[in-house]
């Protein structure tokens, strides 16, 4: 048995029979880590001897009849979510040597069920980025072909789950993060509620936007790492008060009598035809499960990318403007001079993709272009969501695409800004609304994997899920060649 292979599920039911242990689980782990990392390069830093002590005490908890089901898990987690006493870089020259001070509230609340940390993950510098190319230390590859992008900016976690070096990890979404490179990578990405789970230890992208999700090997893996990360939190005060659901409740309940929308916007004439032809697959599955498959429409949909792109650069400028170096991070010693201390801490350390987001939002936000730009793109996030507000008075789910199609090749795009950011298309919207999003595998394109979207109302992770059990994303088709 390749214990590093095994679900969530799997390998918590081997655990609790006492049928293996944790320290074999992650030393399974840490091995394939070992094996393969040189090439795939999803890993920033991978904590070995941190994580066999945390194996070996979750072993003492099983032996003392404590049960949970993460209890020994090993997990990986992005860099950009803070972790103590281990380097938290957000793949950023600017935090290069910067070492937590105190943990997330999900890697927290992870470590307290008795979950297992591997280590690090690689992403787009900042998460600022769609293919983990932009990120200060490696080029992440996809498992499927090595000459290809894992997406991003969740690249290295989606990368590792897909290459089973950990039975689970931790991502960001802020408009696709998980979900993207979810869809290249041929596994499950589940972006929460904004408020669903605390932001608190997670670095600021896009304050109004950004979430904490996992990147996994099935749905009901998702469900399972949600029922621990996810509520209330006094360090967050725009996490949600709402109790959360028992996401493992209803899971098997099926798709019998929920309504699916398939929204007009997102399936034009100018979609693949063989993304489409995927996607109405699934849509078929759903119906031959009992669900009603509805045409619906979100008419501001096309908005959604120029709205995106001006909110979330005005958003990193402002979240960014701390990082200066005078009090942590990089620091140019050949600086002279108050300005020169800006100039090359802020030069030198920052890469063109979060110089570029600034720069960009700095204008967007400055006197004068404030109400022309960062306030307009707001108005036009508020109709985006009542849109969506709308068509989930007539429908329980929506079914879309992820991405315009499958993992593009390294180097393909990076040089072209306007081509990257519409590997957002079918992604932001359902971020600027703060909706939860769920993508599953359904199946492949010239060897290459792709995932459906199921978007769900606020709070709805729960029947998201169900739809997403109902799909049958476990079948993991050939799996990567590697």
């Amino acid at each position: 048995m390749e214990l590093n292979k095994l679900t969530i599920k799997e390998a918590g039911e081997l655990l609790r029979e006492k049928k293996i242990t944790s320290l074999e689980l992650t030393k399974a782990c840490l091995d394939r880590i070992k094996s393969l990392d040189k090439e795939i390069q999803a890993c920033l830093c991978v904590c070995a001897d941190e994580a066999l002590a945390m194996a070996i005490e979750a072993d003492k908890r099983i032996a003392a009849g404590e049960k949970g089901e993460l209890l020994g898990i090993p997990y990986l987690v992005k860099d950009n979510i803070m972790t103590f006493g281990i380097k938290t870089t957000a793949a950023s020259k600017m935090l290069e040597n910067y070492v937590a001070p105190y943990n997330a509230t999900a890697v927290d609340r992870l470590n307290k069920a008795g979950a297992v940390i591997l280590g690090k993950t690689n992403l787009d510098e900042f998460a600022h980025g769609a293919s983990t190319e932009t990120s200060a230390f490696k080029i992440t590859k996809n498992p499927w072909d090595l000459e290809r992008v894992p997406g991003g900016s969740s690249g290295g976690s989606a990368a590792a789950v897909a290459a089973d070096m950990c039975i689970f990890a931790l991502g960001s979404d802020t408009g696709g993060s998980i979900r993207q490179p979810a869809s290249f990578c041929g596994i499950v990405g589940l972006k929460t509620s904004y408020g669903r789970v605390s932001r608190h230890g997670l670095i600021s992208m896009t304050s109004s936007t950004d979430t904490i999700g996992c990147l996994v090997k099935t749905s009901e893996d998702a469900a399972l790492v949600l029922q621990v990360i996810a509520g209330a939190d006094k360090y967050d005060a725009t996490a949600s008060q709402t109790i959360p659901d028992d996401y493992l409740k209803n899971l098997d309940g099926g798709v019998k009598g929920l309504k699916v929308g398939l929204p007009a916007e997102y399936f034009s004439d100018d979609i693949n035809p063989e993304v489409r032809n995927l996607i109405m697959a699934q849509a078929e599955i759903l119906k031959q499960a009992g669900a009603e498959i509805v045409n619906v429409s979100l008419p501001h949909t096309k908005y959604s990318v120029p709205a995106y792109y001006i909110i979330t650069p005005c958003e990193i400028s402002s979240n960014l403007a701390r990082l200066d170096g005078l009090r942590y991070g990089y620091f140019d010693e050949s600086a002279k001079n108050l300005a020169e201390i800006y100039a090359k801490n802020r030069g030198g350390a920052f890469g063109p993709e979060a110089k570029r987001r600034i720069m960009l939002g700095t204008y967007a936000l400055s006197a004068g272009y404030y109400d022309a730009y960062y306030k307009k793109a707001n108005k036009v996030r508020m109709m985006i969501a009542r849109d969506f507000d709308k068509v989930f008075e007539e429908v329980d789910v929506l079914l879309t695409p992820t991405t315009p199609g499958t993992a593009f090749k390294i180097g393909e795009k990076i040089n072209d800004p306007v081509t990257m950011y519409l590997e957002d298309i079918f992604v932001s919207s359902a971020s600027l609304a703060g909706l939860p999003a769920v993508v599953v595998p359904t199946g492949l394109i010239n060897g290459l994997p792709l995932g459906a979207q199921l978007i769900g109302k606020t709070m709805g992770e729960a029947e998201l899920l169900r739809v997403a059990k109902a799909l049958n994303p476990e079948q993991n088709f050939a799996k990567v060649k590697i």
